[in-house]
């Protein structure tokens, strides 16, 4: 399992350039602890299920060499809250994967968040991860499973904090990939095990994110 650190904007504008995008890696680059940088921006993959209306223009997931190596990154993390004028939110977690390790320096990300909270916490996620989490590495060409859980921290950037109970992905090589997996067999899998969830409210989203993804070169 590793450290991760989420953050989302808010709000509509136009796409993000290349130059954009390479300004953050750089930040993150130079951060300490940081082993790996994923940075989503929409994709455009379509679920036979589900629509859950536009995207966040940019989302980010930051791992972390530990605990300490977050709470101490507070400094450098503090140059971000202008980057594109956004209003973004943030989120530390756990992260906890599903299959082997692989490498990828571009994908595409399903990117799921359960914003809510469950009657029962640990039973929910306990059928999550021993049940649906299994279901999703049946995805076919699906290169990594990850499901993220909540963790308590300090420091960070001064954006506003958010306590989702979950967040999970299935990354594939591209869009073409993603969209042949949300067609098979299994989508519907997935679907009927929804539906056995325990008991739960607030929003889910999923979005289609195309993925830039960054390591630490030593």
């Amino acid at each position: 399992m590793r450290v991760c650190w989420f953050a989302n904007a808010s709000g509509v504008g136009p796409p993000l350039s290349n130059d954009d995008l390479d300004r953050l890696a750089g930040i993150f680059k130079d951060i300490p602890g940081v082993t790996e940088t994923h940075l989503f921006t929409p994709g455009a993959t379509h679920d036979p299920y589900l629509h859950d209306g536009a995207p966040p223009r940019l989302a980010m997931q930051v791992y972390f060499d530990g605990l300490a190596a977050l709470e101490t990154a507070s400094d450098v993390l503090s140059v971000l809250p202008d980057f594109l004028g956004a209003d973004f939110t943030q989120q530390a977690m756990l992260a906890r994967p599903f299959t082997p390790p692989v490498r990828l320096d571009t994908a595409c990300t399903y990117l799921v968040a359960y914003e809510g909270t469950a009657e029962n916490l640990p039973l929910w996620l306990a059928h999550y991860l021993s049940h649906h989490a299994s279901v999703m590495t049946r995805f076919p060409g699906v290169k990594i499973v990850e499901v993220c859980t909540r963790l308590d921290w300090v420091g960070g950037v001064a954006w506003p904090r958010v306590e989702h109970m979950q967040r999970n992905k299935v990354v594939f090589a591209d869009e073409a990939a993603l969209a042949a997996a949300l067609a098979s067999p299994v989508r519907h899998e997935m679907r009927a095990d929804f539906e056995k969830f325990p008991p739960f409210s607030g929003p889910v989203s999923h979005f289609p994110m195309t993925t830039r993804i960054i390591r630490k070169t030593t």
